[in-house]
């Protein structure tokens, strides 16, 4: 993509510099279906940043840096959706009450390594895991809906007493959203701990299970086999995700115009509306440079003109050959190619703007809101 002028650092500097599995852990843990909020997608374009610089502009980079940090948006309101949650929950409520029967049915067996105590710990976690899920989703759902019904007050008071009964309900909604935050930080906290201590709980059980040999399989076959099941459970899911955000970060970087579109099928209307999108101008590419006459790679992108379409004088701004490039879909402008300029001044594909403006309303280098324009 091309740009007639470079994003501002203050927009480059907000773009998170997390690793791609910033919250991922070797151990597995309990998260089955909270597996998936767990890796940040966030860094996920960074991942040939290092050693594709040379074939991928910097600008083209912050887009698909922009792009990650929307699907983690998307992937944590996923995550957190009632669906989701609800599954999360029964999936650990199952492992709890399978720890719990087999450790009554092994009642009798006498371990040489303190499986029994493996199990339990592991019960354990799945309990704290389900407490900080559920502490979560209240906390988001309590949250949106307090914002919706704090707004109605505001819409429907118009009396002598409106500011103080305002002031009043503002200072109510400062203090219930500061207790939210307490827990949900509470939580957050409690979550990261359960995640590391599953991580060495994981070792430890591993350790065990291998130390103990065939003793182990006669003197407690029950509790064997539970162990197994859930250390051969944490291995599968953390090479799921693993696997799953490499796949995503892979798919940011090179096929990220298959990812908008996907989005723009599923998604429900969130970023700008068509009327939004039509008022942004459009121009036809012309190219200027005659490639015959220039050393320059000729399925590169050239110089050229863009001249503002649907007006009776229109327009006309020359861009430069290293600006004539959309970088969402990273290929050069074609003569007659038609594209939109957002008002903070980057241009790039109708087809390819249209659709990220339909999933989000910001432009995809500097996170311009659209709507600030025309509001």
């Amino acid at each position: 993509m091309a740009t007639p002028r470079s994003p501002s650092p203050s927009a480059a500097a907000r773009l998170d510099s997390a690793p791609l599995l910033g919250g991922a852990s070797g151990g597995g843990s309990r998260r089955r279906d909270g597996a998936l909020r767990r890796p940040s997608l966030r860094g996920a374009a960074r991942l040939l940043r290092r050693g594709g610089r040379r074939a991928m502009r910097e600008p083209s980079v912050l887009v698909r840096e922009a792009a990650a940090e929307h699907l983690e948006e998307r992937q944590a309101d996923w995550a957190y959706s009632r669906p989701v949650v609800a599954l999360d929950l029964l999936w650990n409520l199952a492992f709890i009450t399978v720890a719990a029967v087999v450790l009554v049915l092994s009642r009798d067996e006498d371990s040489p390594m303190p499986l029994r105590t493996w199990v339990a710990g592991y019960a354990l976690q799945c309990v704290v895991h389900m407490i900080c899920v559920a502490i979560e989703y209240r906390m988001r759902h309590g949250q949106r809906g307090s914002a919706v019904a704090g707004a109605a007050p505001a819409d429907v008071e118009r009396g002598s007493d409106a500011s103080s009964s305002s002031s009043d309900e503002d200072d109510r909604e400062l203090d219930l959203h500061g207790r939210r935050t307490d827990y949900a930080s509470i939580a957050k906290h409690l979550e990261s701990a359960n995640t590391m201590f599953s991580f060495i709980w994981w070792i430890i059980g591993f350790y065990w299970i291998s130390a103990g040999g065939e003793e182990v399989i006669q003197d407690a076959p029950q509790l064997y086999w539970l162990c197994i099941v859930f250390l051969a459970f944490d291995v599968f899911f953390v090479v799921f995700c693993v696997a799953l955000a490499c796949i995503i970060g892979i798919a940011v970087c090179c096929c990220l115009p298959c990812i908008i579109a996907i989005l723009y099928a599923v998604s429900d209307q969130e970023g700008a509306s068509e009327d939004d999108i039509r008022q942004i101008p459009r121009y036809k590419f012309r190219r200027t440079d005659e490639p015959e006459k220039q050393d320059v790679d000729p399925m590169g992108p050239f110089g050229g003109i863009m001249i503002e379409c649907g007006t009776n004088q229109p327009i006309e701004k020359v861009l430069a050959a290293e600006d004539a490039e959309c970088c969402i879909c990273l290929s050069a402008y074609d003569d007659s190619a038609e594209l939109r300029e957002l008002p903070c001044g980057h241009h790039f594909h109708c087809t390819c703007i249209d659709k990220w403006l339909h999933i989000n309303a910001t432009c995809p280098l500097c996170k311009y809101n659209i709507r600030k324009k025309q509001q």
